[in-house]
């Protein structure tokens, strides 16, 4: 799975250690936003967003909460559960569409030594 999108990715039998990425860009945005976030000083597993794209991902989220429990009142209610999967799907297309990219990022602790 690739560490910056999180999309699986085939890795082939490459020599040494296996690719993290599923693309060098990813790879090359993944590095700078962890210099971005050394120069703010973010610890590991922080993550600098936009505060527009968080709030687009809340809101999402949010009509993706209310479209679950809609569902479950249909059924509950025995109503057609296709129209509710297509809801469903839109609901959830949009909520992945609204995932936001890092600004900077935290170096992991593990990482972050020299040896």
């Amino acid at each position: 799975m690739c560490a910056w999108c999180g999309t699986k990715f085939l890795v082939g039998g490459t020599v040494g250690r296996p690719p993290k990425y599923c693309k060098r860009s990813h790879r090359q945005r993944a590095f700078e936003a962890s210099k971005r976030g050394s120069e703010r000083g973010l610890g590991g597993g922080e993550v600098l967003v936009d505060a527009t794209a968080w709030a687009t991902l809340q809101d999402a989220l949010y009509r993706l909460e209310a479209a679950v429990e809609d569902v479950a009142t249909d059924l509950a209610d025995g109503l057609e559960p296709r129209s509710m999967v297509d809801g469903l799907v839109r609901t959830c297309s949009d909520a992945i569409a609204a995932l936001p990219e890092p600004i900077a990022t935290g170096v992991p602790a593990d990482l972050g030594q020299t040896r």
